[in-house]
């Protein structure tokens, strides 16, 4: 009954709508995160099927401009410098154009938040697309853990409220999601919810305000039993956090549970001392030693890779990372400020994709790829993959579980905010998302970041 009455209502809404198809020049690959503007400011994005419903009635059957915005994707400029297309809308008709790609990084689409169909169904296609009820989340974390891969988010924006989960929510997966890495991307999260059904909040550390989760990983004790463990951060207003210690994952009521304090802002001890933070890679040492490393994205902190001595401060190790790297363009240095690297297969070395603190066109939306033959460095030369105009993508996470080992693709994702960046208008639905983009290590467009 559901299927056949939204079937009727798509029938009906897409007769006055026109279908706009955005690809890429060479692959045909839809094109996400594109937007058309028109002359007297309407905005419309594609999305992850690289489509737009046109529907505004004044312009139907009229020549009209669009300016063309797509971080990365774009039209070639006309006479006046302007990068748009004209094109006549009709209802019922589907108009098409192609976007060159400009970055080395391709873009596969959102992976979370509302409506990442949104576009394709009010023209009556992807009409079994499942809704998660998330409508945006800041930055993930990953872990495998008993056999699928965990993920989290931080703060995590609902429909029903301006305010909406503040202690993390989190989903599973399979280890390896995806069975293609090209768009339309289909990812569907298995969320932790709650009596209704809704994604819930699994990181409810006692005392005020949001909690933060970093350092999210999966470890053996002597046992060899996993476990899922965390370091938490309670925040107050504006945005000071007041405690931070360890948690670790109950299985049975899907949550987090406080272990112990390890720090508690005081005069006396106004600043944290270095915890377990940043993002997880397992190392094994000249002298065949395993040790977990923590960073964000270059390793600052270590110890041996067991559920008990990460909870034993005594044999944490402070580790100093590089503070920057040297661009392949112009030799310039470039500082990273987010990301995460990973053991690669295909090209024998650690890898690592960071955001750029303070780059250019975007202070905080420029992310770089470089290589080193271990995980503390040194690391070589950087390129840039990936650059957006006037807009952040902060917290880079690469996905090595995806791809199988003599894959030449590393995939990664980040979130996709106006936080940071020169007031720019948020982008309808994308805004505070993580959006999902490979990059192909034989590209010789690489080739200066690769060691031979």
């Amino acid at each position: 009954m559901f299927a056949s009455t939204a079937l009727l209502a798509a029938d009906k809404s897409k007769a006055g709508v026109c279908r706009i198809e955005v690809t890429e020049q060479g692959s045909g690959w839809p094109v996400p995160l594109v937007e058309l503007r028109t002359t007297h400011n309407a905005r419309f994005v594609t999305d992850n099927a690289g489509v737009i419903a046109f529907d505004l009635p004044e312009l139907m059957g009229r020549e009209t401009w669009f300016d063309v915005i797509g971080n990365g994707y774009e039209v070639a400029k006309d006479g006046f410098g302007y990068r748009g297309v004209r094109l006549i809308p009709q209802p019922g008709k589907t108009l098409k154009f192609a976007v060159a790609r400009t970055i080395i990084a391709k873009r596969l689409g959102r992976l979370t938040g509302a409506g990442l169909f949104a576009e394709s169904q009010k023209l009556g296609r992807e009409l079994d697309w499942r809704e998660s009820g998330v409508v945006g989340c800041d930055s993930v974390q990953n872990a495998v853990h008993r056999g699928k891969l965990f993920w989290l988010w931080g703060d995590t924006t609902l429909a029903r409220y301006p305010l909406g989960i503040f202690d993390s929510t989190s989903a599973t997966t399979a280890i390896r999601p995806l069975k293609k890495f090209e768009p339309p991307l289909r990812m569907q999260f298995d969320y932790f919810t709650d009596a209704k059904g809704a994604p819930r909040g699994v990181a409810k550390m006692p005392g005020e305000g949001p909690t933060w989760v970093s350092g999210y990983v999966s470890l053996p004790d002597k046992n060899g039993k996993p476990h899922l463990v965390a370091t938490y951060l309670k925040v107050k207003p504006p945005m000071e956090g007041y405690e931070r210690g360890l948690c670790v994952w109950n299985d049975a009521t899907s949550s987090f549970e406080k272990l112990r304090v390890l720090w508690t802002k005081s005069d006396a001890t106004p600043e944290s001392p270095p915890t377990p933070d940043g993002h997880p890679i397992f190392w094994i040492d000249t002298a065949g030693r395993e040790w977990l490393l923590l960073g964000n994205p270059l390793p600052t902190w270590r110890c041996p890779a067991t559920f008990e001595a990460w909870q034993d401060t005594n044999r944490w190790e402070v580790l100093t990372p590089q503070e920057s790297l040297s661009a392949a363009v112009d030799g310039q240095p470039v500082k990273p400020h987010s990301g995460s690297l990973a053991w690669n297969p295909f090209r024998k070395r650690w890898v690592t994709v960071f955001m750029q603190v303070f780059g250019k066109p975007s202070a905080f939306g420029e992310l770089w790829y470089a290589e080193a033959d271990a995980p503390t460095g040194p690391w070589g030369t950087a390129v840039k993959i990936l650059s957006h105009e006037n807009y952040t993508f902060y917290n880079p996470r690469l996905h090595p579980e995806f791809t199988a080992a003599d894959s030449p693709i590393l995939i990664f994702e980040g979130t996709y905010t106006q936080l940071f960046a020169d007031r720019p208008p948020p982008t309808q639905r994308y805004d505070y998302s993580q959006i999902l983009y490979r990059l192909d290590l034989d590209d010789p467009a690489l080739k200066p970041a690769q060691r031979k």
